[in-house]
């Protein structure tokens, strides 16, 4: 009897700490999950493009599909300095073909850079491209400003400077 309570004694601790850190894990992994399928369409494909988005903070440079696109200022002109855990946040946008500008972008500044894996990042006026996971729907603009990684992010305006409404 003794032995059978200090098993029950021992295990059910156990098995509701396991079951506590299972619950939240899960519930971070299905967030990142949720996130990054959000920001999943990155890809620009060959009749994709580069577009203007009216948003609150302006006109701004948007994939295709509306999403808004960030630039580093950690970043040094067609070089990227977000990697690894960097990019789970803010994903690249990348590309197999050469992304075209319409819609108020312009086609003078739309250009790729090499990326690990043989993908492209696209950039523009030589700011590399990126989402923000924050980001849930075409236009919102929830990465603007943040200090992440070492440096601020900011969107992009038509001309390709950075908006910066500090």
């Amino acid at each position: 009897m003794k032995r059978i309570l200090m098993t029950a004694v021992t295990v059910v601790p156990a098995a509701l700490a396991v079951t506590g850190v299972g619950v939240t894990a899960s519930s971070a992994r299905s967030n990142a999950f949720r996130a990054a399928r959000t920001v999943r369409p990155s890809r620009v494909t060959a009749n994709s493009a580069l577009a203007v988005r009216r948003t609150p903070l302006g006109r701004t440079l948007v994939d295709a599909r509306g999403r808004t696109l960030y630039l580093f200022e950690a970043d040094r002109p067609n070089l990227s300095n977000c990697s690894s855990a960097c990019l789970s946040v803010w994903p690249a946008l990348t590309t197999q073909h050469r992304p075209r500008a319409r819609g108020g972008a312009a086609a003078s500044k739309v250009g790729t850079i090499p990326l690990r894996g043989g993908k492209r990042q696209v950039t523009y006026a030589g700011h590399p491209l990126y989402y923000y996971v924050g980001d849930r729907k075409p236009g919102d603009t929830n990465g603007q400003g943040l200090n992440q990684f070492g440096a601020k992010w900011y969107v992009l305006s038509p001309a390709g400077r950075k908006i910066d409404n500090d």
